[in-house]
């Protein structure tokens, strides 16, 4: 497979552990730029793969999860990263204690 960004923001993405976070500046410096922030957003919002890529572990870098477009509904992130044991709380999560 040809290499691009995209393909490097998802490999990124995939070595965010079970029970982590990252933010989208992690992600990209994960990806070899850490100035493409806004391309990891607009990689994330096309994911073909929500098994194999696991986007919503994926948060900003105030620890918010994104608005209710990303995953099918407002509530999608908030029980996919609870399911992982990951706390949430008026949206956010500690980065201190879930952040890579």
């Amino acid at each position: 497979m040809i290499d691009s960004p995209t393909k490097r923001i998802y490999e990124a993405v995939k070595r965010i552990p079970y029970g982590k976070v990252a933010t989208y500046a992690q992600v990209a410096e994960m990806a070899g730029n850490p100035r493409m922030c806004r391309a990891v957003g607009n990689a994330l919002h096309k994911n073909p793969d929500e098994n194999a890529i696991p986007c919503y572990r994926v948060v900003n870098s105030k620890g918010e999860l994104s608005g209710a477009f990303a995953f099918g509904g407002p509530d999608v992130q908030k029980e996919r990263l609870e399911a992982e044991g990951i706390v949430v709380e008026n949206g956010k999560v500690d980065l201190d204690r879930y952040g890579i």
